[in-house]
C-alpha cells in the first residue's frame, strides 16, 4: 500500500509540473500571439470570439479561432473570413464573419460583403483586401473565456502561482523529510559507535579487574610450586680424580722415602 502511495504522489507530482508548465507556455504563447495581427503561429492567427453573431452556425463568443493567411483574391462567398472592422460600433476590432457577397470599398478597392450568422444583417462596411486576416479554420471551444481568465489577477494566482507554491511546499516537505532521514542515520551511526566503545571499556575493565585479582592471590602468599627436574647422574670419576687411589699413591711415596 506504501508504495502504491508513493507512486501515486509522483504521478500526480509530474502532473501537477506537466499542468503548469502548460498553462505558462499556453499564457506566454497567448500573450504574444492571441489577438496579434503582426504575430502568427505557423501561419495560422488565433482570436477570441467576441460576441454571438455566428453562434447560430459556427461559434460562440468566449470560443477561440484560429484563421490562415490566404491571397484574398482566393476567396469566395460562403467563407469566413477575420478582418479587422471599420463599422463605426467596433470600429479596430477584430471580427470573424461569413462572406455574402463580393464587393469594393468607397475608393474602389475590391472587398467583402460579410454578415453574421446569427443577425443575417450585413456590416455596415465593406471588407478591403487590406483588412482581411485570413480564412477561418477551426474553432478551440471556451478556450478563449479561459484565455481571458488567465489574463485576470485571479487567474493568474490559480492557474499558475497557486501550482508553483504547491510544487514548491511538496519539494520542501520532500527536502525536509530527507534531512530527518539523514539526521536519523547519524544517530544511529554514533549510537552504534558509542555501544562498541561501552562494549570494549567494559572488556578492558573485565581485563583490569582479572589482573588485580592474581597480583591480590600473589600478595596473599601463595607459594609457587617448584619445576620437577631430571635427576643428573654424576659423572664418573676417573683414575687420577678418584680419592682413594691418590691416597694410596700418597702412602707408597711416602713409604718409598722412609726406606731410602
Amino acid at each position: 500500500m506504501k508504495k502504491f502511495w508513493n507512486v501515486a504522489s509522483k504521478v500526480l507530482v509530474w502532473l501537477v509540473v506537466i499542468l503548469t508548465m502548460g498553462m505558462m507556455i499556453f499564457t506566454i504563447v497567448s500573450v504574444n500571439t492571441v489577438g496579434r495581427n503582426d504575430r502568427d503561429i505557423f501561419g495560422y492567427k488565433a482570436y477570441i470570439v467576441l460576441s454571438d453573431s455566428m453562434s447560430k452556425t459556427d461559434f460562440d463568443a468566449g470560443d477561440l479561432v484560429l484563421v490562415k493567411e490566404v491571397d484574398p483574391s482566393t476567396l469566395k462567398e460562403g467563407d469566413i473570413i477575420s478582418f479587422v472592422s471599420e463599422n463605426e460600433t467596433n470600429k479596430g476590432q477584430i471580427v470573424t464573419h461569413k462572406i455574402r457577397s463580393k464587393s469594393v470599398d468607397p475608393y474602389g478597392n475590391p472587398g467583402f460583403i460579410t454578415y453574421g450568422t446569427s443577425t443575417n444583417m450585413d456590416d455596415d462596411m465593406v471588407v478591403s483586401y487590406a483588412h482581411v486576416q485570413g480564412k477561418y479554420c477551426f474553432t478551440l471551444p471556451n478556450l478563449g473565456t479561459f484565455f481571458n481568465f488567465l489574463r485576470t489577477t485571479p487567474g493568474y494566482l490559480l492557474c499558475i502561482l497557486l501550482p508553483f507554491m504547491l510544487l514548491i511546499g511538496y519539494q520542501g516537505v520532500i527536502c525536509v523529510r530527507l534531512f530527518r532521514q539523514y539526521k536519523a542515520q547519524q544517530l544511529d551511526e554514533i549510537r552504534q559507535e558509542k555501544e562498541a566503545l561501552q562494549l570494549e571499556r567494559k572488556k578492558s575493565e573485565e581485563m583490569l579487574e582479572e589482573i588485580k585479582r592474581l597480583k591480590a592471590q600473589l600478595d596473599g602468599g601463595a607459594v609457587p610450586q617448584p619445576v620437577a627436574q631430571e635427576p643428573v647422574e654424576p659423572e664418573p670419576a676417573t683414575e687420577e680424580e678418584t680419592p682413594e687411589e691418590l691416597s694410596l699413591d700418597a702412602i707408597l711415596e711416602e713409604f718409598s722415602e722412609q726406606e731410602d
